[in-house]
């Protein structure tokens, strides 16, 4: 069966294999593959980390069931393609068993199958990464998993302050009535995105222009999950895509999305600048031509992420009138470009994105949920 515990976990007949206990304040690691090659390559990887532990390794989903039943993890390195029940089918059980472990989908159909990776986005997988080929398990690789794995791991231990932010109305005042919605989101940020989008009431109308940190590769999958997700249609940004009601427009993976006033409308332009935060596409270039171009009357949703893109274009949209909604703490898989608008005072809403959606349809005057 391939099961590995830590001899303060383990449980009676699995066939466990002793392993030292994990330090305190560690991050709690577990690893989901058929494959011992990459079992003991990730398993390496993260037991020579102090601050991470190695506290369950398994070869099938369903042993990986009984596992988390007696087993306290906070991140989950997790497999799609598996013999028996695959991981994208144990998911569901894997997130309710784990109670509250963040699982990062570290398999070979993120390269081929985007379907089947988004889809486990969707259902609350946090992140996503390649499973690279023999030989690719390189510094570069360890270090981008490590960042991964302590970003998913440490959400509640990064935060400044020890008491969670949760009363919105301590925010910015009213913003005033938007013309057009953007939302910005990164790691976790498909799942949030999903909650946001499926709990708009029907009638809202307003255009959604989405940057989503995801690979070039999985964006136009993405575009379509999201079309079925807001039964709205949903196309790529590129220039000249005009901005109408009831369209979602997604940047590309190979550029920002801006917009421009042109010929009397607004629409879509793409830019390939270096931004401050490194991010390709980037929030920051979507929220500050938003701002110029509807005069600060903008809804700005910062959902799940690493990092602080977004913060400089929400600081134009706030300047200028427009609302700044960021997802809390509590329900983001990293609280990071939410948590950078929250802090400095940008936001108007702190909230789950089912409650942001609430919210921003009662700014742009629609009923708040069906």
């Amino acid at each position: 069966m391939a099961v590995v515990l830590r001899t303060d976990q383990a449980a009676p007949g699995l066939g466990v294999t002793p392993l030292p206990s994990p330090k305190p304040g560690s991050v709690r690691v577990m690893v989901i593959d058929d494959s011992l090659t990459v079992r003991t390559v990730l398993s390496r990887m993260i037991e020579r980390e102090p601050d991470l532990a190695l506290v369950a390794q398994s070869g099938t989903a369903e042993m990986a069931l009984e596992v988390l039943r007696s087993t306290i993890v906070d991140v989950i390195l997790l497999d799609l393609e598996m013999p028996g029940i695959g991981g994208l089918e144990a998911l569901p059980g894997i997130l309710k068993t784990a109670r509250g472990a963040q699982v990062l989908v570290v398999s070979s159909l993120t390269a081929d199958g985007a379907e089947a990776t988004l889809s486990a986005l969707q259902m609350g997988a946090a992140d996503t990464m390649l499973k690279p080929r023999p030989g690719g398990f390189n510094e570069l690789y360890r270090c981008s998993l490590l960042g991964k794995i302590r970003a998913l791991g440490n959400k509640l231990q990064s935060v400044v302050s020890p008491t969670p932010i949760v009363a919105s109305r301590q925010f910015r005042a009213a913003p005033r009535r938007p013309r057009v919605v953007a939302i910005g989101a990164s790691t976790g940020g498909i799942h949030a995105l999903n909650l946001f989008l499926r709990r708009l009431p029907s009638r809202f109308d307003l255009p959604i222009l989405v940057t989503q940190h995801l690979p070039e590769s999985f964006i136009p999958v993405f575009a379509r999950q999201m079309e079925a997700a807001a039964s709205r249609e949903t196309v790529l940004a590129d220039e000249g895509v005009a901005v109408t009601p009831r369209r979602i427009i997604i940047a590309p993976g190979h550029g920002h999305m801006i917009v421009r006033k042109m010929h009397g409308e607004v629409v879509t332009g793409l830019a390939h600048h270096v931004v401050k935060s490194g991010c390709r596409p980037s929030v920051d270039p979507m929220f500050e031509t938003l701002a110029d171009v509807y005069d600060g009357e903008v809804a700005g949703v910062l959902l799940s992420g690493m990092g602080r893109d977004g913060t400089e274009g929400a600081e134009r949209i706030a300047a200028m009138g427009g609302g700044i909604y960021a997802q809390d703490q509590t329900s983001c898989a990293v609280w990071g470009m939410p948590r950078a608008v929250t802090e400095t005072g940008l936001a108007c809403a702190v909230d789950p994105p089912e409650q942001l959606a609430d919210r921003v349809a009662a700014a742009a005057g629609f009923a708040a949920w069906r």
